[in-house]
């Protein structure tokens, strides 16, 4: 067998074989500072089920490791962050 074919057929087993439950993450939500009827919501609601939101760190962190395996936040993480505020949920 070729060594380009069963690097190939290697990759595209991993690709394959790999999960992505970004379909299942919570989407970005705002305000900073849930008030009310909201704050009470989202305290009863368990940390991985809860929206992400910016400066949120701890929980944002636990999701993302959770879900996608790695606590970094990406660059599509800034840019929902962003639109979270700005949007004003």
């Amino acid at each position: 067998m070729k060594p380009q074919l069963l690097i190939f057929a290697m990759t595209a087993g991993l690709w394959v074989g790999c999960s992505n439950a970004s379909a299942q993450e919570p989407s970005w939500r705002g305000p900073i500072i849930a008030r009310g009827e909201t704050r009470e919501q989202i305290e009863a609601t368990p940390i991985l089920d809860r929206p992400y939101r910016p400066l949120h760190f701890y929980g944002n962190t636990v999701r993302r490791r959770h879900y996608r395996g790695q606590a970094m936040p990406a660059p599509r993480d800034v840019v929902g962050g962003t639109t979270a505020v700005l949007r004003r949920e």
